[in-house]
């Protein structure tokens, strides 16, 4: 009995299973925008709950115009600030979805404990 022999194209599945192409949409990423009390500076800063700031779990990365990326207690800060209104962060917004960064956003109001695991786990890796 002969076996019968599939071409390795033909195991791989169709073309329309690729890898999409460098065009693609950046993908969706969750972020938290608060404001400093006006004692330390009342600027506006960017929270990214599910982008790990450092090796140490509780951290995030964060943005801001002054001072740029950074890592963040994201517990921590959210217990120091307030919630940024969409006029208070627009303008960090904006910049953020420009070049070279071209984040897409979904903005939140507070730390979920999905966002919490997400975070933990990358940090892992």
């Amino acid at each position: 009995m002969a076996l019968k022999r599939t071409s390795r194209r033909g195991s791989r599945g169709s073309r329309s299973k690729r890898r999409p192409s460098g065009n693609a949409p950046e993908p969706i990423t969750p972020v938290i925008f608060r404001v400093w009390p006006k004692s330390e500076g009342g600027g506006v800063i960017a929270l990214f709950p599910t982008h790990p700031g450092t090796n140490e779990s509780y951290t995030c990365s964060s943005y801001e115009h002054v001072g740029q990326h950074g890592s963040a207690d994201c517990h921590g800060l959210i217990r120091r600030t307030r919630l940024a209104k969409p006029q208070e962060y627009a303008s960090l917004k904006r910049e953020l979805e420009g070049a070279p960064y071209h984040y897409r956003f979904k903005v939140y109001a507070r730390v979920t404990r999905a966002m919490d695991d997400e975070r933990r786990a990358t940090g892992r890796r």
